[in-house]
């Protein structure tokens, strides 16, 4: 349960507007909720750690995530489900038609989202090229499902230095910059030396055959001699999101 959603609840309660037992009622399901024989839905996520629960899509049924969403969605008034294909999209929507796809990120969303604030702080996501789009477009869509403001700055890799440079005032002015990138990774590197922000650096599986599906740029990164640069799994957009908030939420 969203804690704003529990806030609401419990100052409905306090107002007299809604009863002790109805109140109950809503929080039965806290911690978790048991989901036919193959799902337990931690409801009480977003009340320990700040981020809800996400439903991972790879490897499950269209039923399977359809039923989730519409439990999660019930519970926290918005469900996200990620690395969902367009089969599994397509498969899902039919049985839930409000299920709304983002086919680059390929992430499904049932229900309404805060909205991201049109000015202020925000987080720089930027890409080396084109390829990487899709992960960084994960992270991009799931930030702003939670409420922060994302900026994209894409294709601005070190094969063409002067696209990175006429982009680095905006990305000195970001709360936090996450860069994707394949081949060798090295737009981290130059990003972690160049901005006080801190970097989230997100290798991806693009490059030809020695970049070894991503591990050449994942070492790369984990070997930046920029000081301070956090990386996270190859391909792994949702886990640079995560990680973000977790980094402005201490702020």
């Amino acid at each position: 349960m969203q804690i704003e959603r529990l806030t609401e609840l419990l100052q409905a309660v306090q107002a007299g507007q809604t009863s002790v037992d109805a109140a109950l009622d809503v929080l039965r399901d806290l911690p978790y909720e048991v989901v036919a024989d193959y799902g337990r839905l931690d409801h009480h996520r977003a009340l320990r750690t700040g981020l809800p629960e996400v439903i991972y899509g790879a490897g499950k049924t269209p039923e399977q995530i359809a039923r989730l969403m519409e439990r999660l969605a019930a519970a926290n008034g918005l469900a996200v489900a990620t690395r969902v294909s367009v089969e599994q999209a397509q498969a899902v929507q039919a049985l839930l038609p409000a299920a709304v796809y983002h086919s680059t990120p390929r992430i499904l969303t049932l229900g309404t989202a805060p909205s991201a604030p049109p000015s202020g702080p925000f987080v720089a996501v930027a890409t080396a090229g084109t390829s990487d789009l899709p992960v960084a477009t994960e992270a991009s869509l799931l930030l702003e499902l939670w409420g922060q403001r994302v900026i994209a700055i894409n294709d601005i890799g070190v094969a063409g230095m002067h696209r990175l440079l006429s982009q680095r005032a905006l990305l000195t002015q970001a709360a936090l910059v996450i860069v994707v990138a394949g081949m060798e990774g090295a737009l981290a590197s130059v990003v972690g030396g160049l901005v006080a922000a801190p970097v989230i650096a997100v290798p991806t599986s693009i490059g030809y055959g020695a970049s070894f599906g991503g591990l050449a740029a994942l070492l790369a990164m984990l070997n930046s001699c920029a000081p301070g640069v956090a990386v996270v799994n190859i391909d792994n957009g949702f886990g640079a999101a995560a990680l973000a908030m977790r980094i402005l939420s201490a702020k």
